[in-house]
C-alpha cells in the first residue's frame, strides 16, 4: 500500500468524517512541542474546540534547538493521538486526530516569527512544559540573545514585545498555564520573569504590566504519556491509511487543576466541554492528593513487590496479596490523613488502581525505584507522620514499606551505574540514587538489622529530621527487616493485610 503523509488533503481523500478544525485564530501559544503537551493540553483544547466552539488554534514554539518543528509543519499540525487503558472497569482504546495545532516555530532559526506572534491581538493564552529544569533564572541570559537560552528569558522577551506593541491597553496580557512538575510552577515562573525584567532594566511600567495585566497560573497535571509507539507505528499507520510520524499515545486518565480566578471558567470552558479540568483558587489539596495517593502508592508498594519477584506494575495489580497491600496502604493509612472530602479521595484512589492495571503500559518497578530515598521523603513520609499524629500509633503498611526500602538498598558493591544487589530469586539489580546515599548504604552493608534501621532513621540528610525519635519506629522497622530476611517481602505484605483485616 502506498500511503501519503497525514495532511488535510490526505484526510479528504480518505473521506475522514471525524472532527477537524481547519481555520481559527491563534489564541494559544505553547512553549513545548513534545509528547506530553500534545497528549494533554492540545487534546483538551481540541475537544473544547469541538464541544464548545472555543475556536482556537495553538501555535507551538520549540523550546530548545533540536525539536519537532519541521515534522509538525510537514503534517500541517495534524497528528493521531491514542488514549488507552481502563475506564469504569472497561478497557478502552480511543483514537483522535488532533487538529488544533496551526504550526510550530523554531525560534533558533526564525526568532522574528516568534516575536511577531506577540503582536497578534487574538493571542490570550500561553501554555508551557519545559521540564522541571525549565523554570530557572540564569543571569547569563542577555536581552539581546535571539532567543534567550532559558525559557523564562524567552517568555520575558516575548512579553516585552507584547507590551511595546499594545502599550497600556487593557486586556492584552496573558493567561499563562505552567505545566512543569515543580511546586507552585506558575508563581515560580512569574518570579523568574520579574527577575529578568529587573536584570535587563526593562522599566517599572513593564514590571507593573507583568503583575497587573497577566495571570500566572500554577497547575497540576496528571496523565501518563507513553509517546510514539515504535513497535506499533507501522501497523497503526497501515490501519489508518496514512503515514503519521507524530503518532502519540497516553493513558485514558487525565486530570488538570488550574489555580486561577473564577473568571477563567468563562474564558476556558473546560467544564462545558465535559473535560476533567478543574479551575480553583487553590490547587494544593489536589497536588497533595496526587502525590500522597498516586505517587505514594507507587513508592510504598514497588520496592516490596520487586523484592517479592515482580517486575511490572500491572502484574502487581493481578496479585491479590500485593494489590491488597497497596489498597490497605491507600484506604486505611493515606486517605485518613488527607483533607479533601473522603468520597473524592476514594474516587481518585479507585482511578489509580485502574491506571496501574493499564494493559497498554509496561511500567517497570525498577524504573520507579530510581531515587527512592527522596521519593519516600516527599511522597510517603507526610502520610506516615500524619497517621502517627492522628492515631498515636505506627501505620503497619507504611512502616513495612520503609523496611522494604532499606532491604532493597542493601547493596554489596558500587559500580559506575549504582549499587549492586541481589533479590531472593537470584537475579542482580542496580540501585540508583545520589552518591552520598549509596555510599551510606555501602558503609552499613554489614550492620545487623537493628543497627541498620537505626542508622537509616537517624540520617537527617535523608529525611530532614531524626525518625528514630518516633516511638517504636526503629524497633518495628528492624522486626520487619528480620521477617523479610526469614520469610520474604511477599510474606510480610500478606501478614500486614491479615493483621489489618
Amino acid at each position: 500500500m502506498i500511503m501519503k503523509k497525514l495532511s488535510y488533503k490526505t484526510l479528504e481523500e480518505l473521506q475522514y468524517n471525524g472532527y477537524l478544525l481547519k481555520d481559527a485564530p491563534e489564541r494559544v501559544l505553547q512553549f513545548g512541542e513534545g509528547n506530553f503537551l500534545r497528549a494533554f493540553v492540545d487534546y483538551f483544547i481540541d475537544v473544547m474546540n469541538e464541544k464548545t466552539g472555543f475556536n482556537s488554534k495553538v501555535v507551538l514554539c520549540q523550546p530548545i534547538a533540536p525539536g519537532l518543528a519541521d515534522m509538525i509543519n510537514e503534517q500541517e499540525g495534524l497528528y493521531t493521538l491514542y488514549l488507552r487503558g481502563f475506564e469504569n472497569g472497561q478497557q478502552v482504546n480511543n483514537k483522535r486526530i488532533i487538529s488544533c495545532v496551526s504550526r510550530c516555530i523554531n525560534p533558533y532559526q526564525d526568532y522574528r516569527t516568534l516575536l511577531d506572534c506577540a503582536k497578534n491581538p487574538d493571542l490570550r493564552f500561553i501554555a508551557c512544559n519545559t521540564t522541571e529544569a525549565g523554570i530557572v533564572f540564569d543571569d547569563k541570559c542577555k536581552f539581546t540573545d535571539t532567543p534567550a537560552d532559558s525559557y523564562p528569558g524567552k517568555l520575558t522577551q516575548f512579553m516585552y514585545e507584547r507590551f511595546l506593541h499594545f502599550g497600556k491597553e487593557n486586556g492584552k496580557g496573558f493567561v499563562i498555564l505552567s505545566c512543569e512538575l515543580i511546586d507552585n510552577n506558575g508563581k515560580e515562573l512569574e518570579k523568574c520573569v520579574l527577575q529578568y525584567a529587573k536584570l535587563w532594566n526593562l522599566g517599572e511600567d513593564f514590571i507593573h504590566w507583568i503583575t497587573e495585566e497577566n495571570i500566572f497560573c500554577s497547575t497540576l497535571v496528571d496523565r501518563i504519556v507513553t509517546g510514539y509507539p515504535r513497535t506499533e507505528a507501522k501497523t497503526l499507520c497501515e490501519e489508518n491509511g496514512y503515514i503519521d510520524n507524530l503518532l502519540n499515545t497516553g493513558e485514558i486518565f487525565g486530570f488538570w487543576v488550574i489555580e486561577g480566578p473564577e473568571s477563567l471558567k468563562k474564558e476556558l470552558p473546560f467544564e462545558e466541554a465535559g473535560l476533567p479540568v478543574l479551575i480553583t483558587d487553590d490547587h494544593k489539596p489536589y497536588k497533595q492528593r496526587k502525590v500522597r495517593i498516586l505517587n505514594g502508592a507507587h513508592t510504598s508498594m514497588v520496592l516490596g513487590a520487586f523484592l517479592a519477584g515482580e517486575d511490572i506494575v500491572r502484574n502487581c495489580m493481578e496479585d491479590e496479596v500485593i494489590s491488597n497491600f497497596m489498597n490497605d496502604t491507600i484506604y486505611k493509612e493515606i486517605i485518613p490523613t488527607l483533607t479533601l472530602p473522603e468520597e473524592e479521595l476514594k474516587s481518585f484512589a479507585a482511578a489509580v488502581t485502574e491506571r496501574f492495571k493499564n494493559p497498554f503500559i509496561d511500567h517497570a518497578l525498577l524504573s520507579i525505584s530510581l531515587n527512592s530515598t527522596s521519593k519516600w521523603k516527599a511522597r510517603v513520609l507526610p502520610s506516615f507522620k500524619g497517621y502517627v499524629d492522628k492515631f498515636g500509633k505506627l501505620p503497619a503498611c507504611i512502616t513495612a514499606s520503609f523496611a522494604f526500602y532499606i532491604a532493597f538498598y542493601k547493596g554489596k558493591e558500587k559500580t559506575e551505574d549504582g549499587l549492586l544487589s541481589t533479590r531472593a530469586k537470584g537475579d542482580t539489580y542496580t540501585i540508583k540514587d545520589d552518591d552520598f546515599i549509596l555510599d551510606f548504604f555501602l558503609v552499613h552493608k554489614d550492620d545487623d538489622n537493628y543497627r541498620l534501621a537505626q542508622a537509616v532513621c537517624k540520617n537527617t540528610d535523608f529525611w530532614g529530621e531524626d525518625l528514630s525519635a518516633i516511638p517504636d519506629f526503629v524497633d518495628a522497622v528492624a522486626d520487619y527487616l528480620d521477617e523479610i530476611e526469614q520469610h520474604g517481602a511477599y510474606a510480610v505484605m500478606k501478614s500486614c493485610c491479615q493483621n489489618m483485616a
